[in-house]
């Protein structure tokens, strides 16, 4: 049973976003003084008590956008009431009611939904007098809150459970994995969603830019639960034009790390850039399963094959030589399944448990091959057993002889080894490094 949805609606920084991040706890949605910094809808699951409900924060209705898709951030307003059980209709108490207000409140009253009057922006008791103007909106009085300050929250929440007390208490299932797709600005990562879930989940524009937020999109498949991350498309810092596009590269940075597999989406018509290679970077230094996508690929398959782009990407994204690469065509829905399988696949390479045994028996055939050369202090690099002590990423401790002897060649040559008698080739293994005796030593 889906959760039940709370949609927060309102006309453009009347602080829905703050809103947001003060019911979750969370800084979620991006809060700038610029108005209309929200286009998709953002969402996030709310737990309180044995209430869980999927709170929606949407763009602001009748925002003028700088990129002229109004229509866009219409459609997902409309799309989030349509899907709502309960709206909190917000407007700033400090301000009075405006003609936008008066709009809103008329589109609210055509749909059978509750709702509850926020009058935000409440944060100090001389503004309190102010608010019985919002009666005349037709929703009775609005419950006053700050949402920065955190003003009359656990009011405001245990209304919204009231609303909800009649519905039944749904515990949402576990995603199985969760997915973050990352890449430079207007390689298709939208679109891509999209056509992942079947719907117009997220704002989809040739304007580069369009996304901002870090959007988790919630999907089922073969009756499991997945989550996917929409990321904001990055640039290099320099090329940044305000603190939102900084905003929306620490909230894909952050994607990076909360996701379980990586999709790191190229653009087939353009060259690898500075800012792929700095993605590139962020995710081997995370140790993230991914899966490379060359998106657009019917617009560049004419000009090279799939297997020349690869010896490419081999050549330039050295710290992600593992991964696989998927080519698409996201407008179409042409090989995202493919993608998702990739996905599944590696994620069961990444969580595996290796049995002690068949750990050694690798390290033993891999000790046997003469690979390693006299190490510049002396010696030979020798290991002795190794243990795994981690999963996701699979995290193998070594025991050696000398771990100064492991440099970072020979460290490569150990990963990708153990990777191909494991049959863990795809993924990221992280090596620890102990000299045999040690643990002794500890005790």
């Amino acid at each position: 049973m889906a959760l039940p949805i709370v949609a927060i609606i309102g006309r453009p920084n009347v602080g829905k976003s703050s809103l947001l991040n003060s019911l979750s706890g969370q800084m979620i949605s991006i809060v700038d003084p610029t108005a209309g910094v929200t286009r998709d809808r953002v969402s996030t699951i709310i737990n309180e008590g044995d209430r869980y409900f999927e709170l929606v924060d949407t763009g602001g209705y009748g925002i003028v956008d700088s990129d002229a898709l109004e229509s866009h951030v219409e459609n997902q307003i409309f799309l989030a009431i349509e899907s709502a059980c309960l709206v909190l209709f917000m407007v700033d108490i400090r301000e009075g009611v405006m003609p936008l207000d008066e709009t809103i409140a008329a589109l609210l009253r055509k749909h059978a939904l509750k709702v509850i009057l926020v009058a935000n922006k409440a944060d100090s008791p001389k503004q309190l007098s102010g608010a019985g103007e919002f009666v005349k909106l037709g929703f009775g009085e609005p419950i006053c809150i700050s949402a920065a300050n955190l003003v009359n929250r656990a009011d405001l929440m245990e209304q919204i459970c009231r609303v909800m007390d009649h519905l039944p208490k749904v515990k949402p299932a576990n995603a199985v994995m969760k997915l973050a797709i990352v890449g430079k600005r207007n390689a298709g990562k939208s679109t891509f969603i999209n056509s992942v879930v079947g719907e117009e989940r997220v704002i989809v524009s040739e304007i580069p830019g369009t996304t901002r937020d870090a959007v988790d999109v919630r999907f089922e498949k073969d009756g499991r639960q997945f989550l996917i991350i929409d990321t904001a498309g990055v640039r290099k810092i320099g090329k940044m034009q305000n603190d939102i596009e900084y905003y929306g590269y620490t909230r894909a940075a952050r994607s990076v790390r909360r996701a379980d597999v990586v999709l790191f989406m190229m653009d087939a018509t353009t060259k690898i850039s500075q800012v792929d290679k700095k993605l590139c970077a962020l995710i081997a230094a995370e140790y993230k399963p991914c899966v490379i996508i060359v998106n657009k690929w019917d617009l560049a398959k004419e000009a090279a094959d799939t297997q020349d782009y690869a010896d490419y990407l081999d050549r330039v994204l050295v710290g992600i030589r593992r991964a696989p690469i998927a080519f698409t065509t996201a407008k179409d829905g042409k090989n995202t399944q493919s993608v998702l399988d990739l996905a599944a696949e590696l994620f069961k390479q990444a969580t595996a448990k290796i049995s002690t045994g068949r750990l050694n028996r690798a390290v033993e055939i891999l000790s046997q091959e003469k690979t390693s050369t006299p190490h510049k202090k002396g010696g030979f690099p020798k290991i002795y057993y190794a243990t795994q002590v981690a999963s996701n990423p699979v995290c193998i401790l070594l025991f050696v002889n000398n771990p100064s002897l492991f440099d970072e060649s020979y460290q490569r040559f150990v990963i990708s080894r153990l990777g191909e008698l494991l049959g863990l080739d795809e993924v990221p293994i992280r090596l620890l490094l102990r000299k045999r005796g040690s643990e002794k030593q500890k005790k």
